[in-house]
């Protein structure tokens, strides 16, 4: 069974950078979407970006559209969600999520992290 564990999250101020770290075990992703998710408290869990399989096609909600990327390392098992200029709006809880069939849809992804906080102060 596959195991995702994120890491990379912590306190920043408005306008900084952070870069997200998920790694698999027990399988690799080879093969398989890999998307971020975040979740803010009262919140539902959203979309944030997807890779396809191969890397030829990545995705993003609107809200992080120019900000965000993501990428991943096949030889390190390891997806990243490096994130710029962020705003109070991004504060939430990420989760790196495998085996999506729609990229932006929660519901699709068969395995997730156990999710790591980013917290932006103003």
């Amino acid at each position: 069974q596959v195991q995702l564990v994120e890491s990379g999250g912590g306190l920043v101020q408005a306008g900084g950078s952070l870069r997200l770290s998920c790694a698999a075990s027990g399988r690799t992703f080879s093969g398989y979407a890999m998307g971020w998710f975040r979740q803010a408290p009262g919140k539902e869990r959203e979309f944030v970006a997807a890779i396809s399989p191969t890397g030829a096609n990545t995705y993003y909600a609107d809200s992080v559209k120019g900000r965000f990327t993501i990428s991943t390392d096949n030889a390190k098992n390891t997806v990243y969600l490096q994130m710029n200029s962020l705003k109070s709006e991004d504060t939430a809880v990420y989760y790196c999520a495998m085996g999506g069939g729609r990229m932006v849809v929660v519901g699709d992804y068969g395995a997730w992290g156990q999710g790591t906080q980013v917290t932006v102060s103003s």
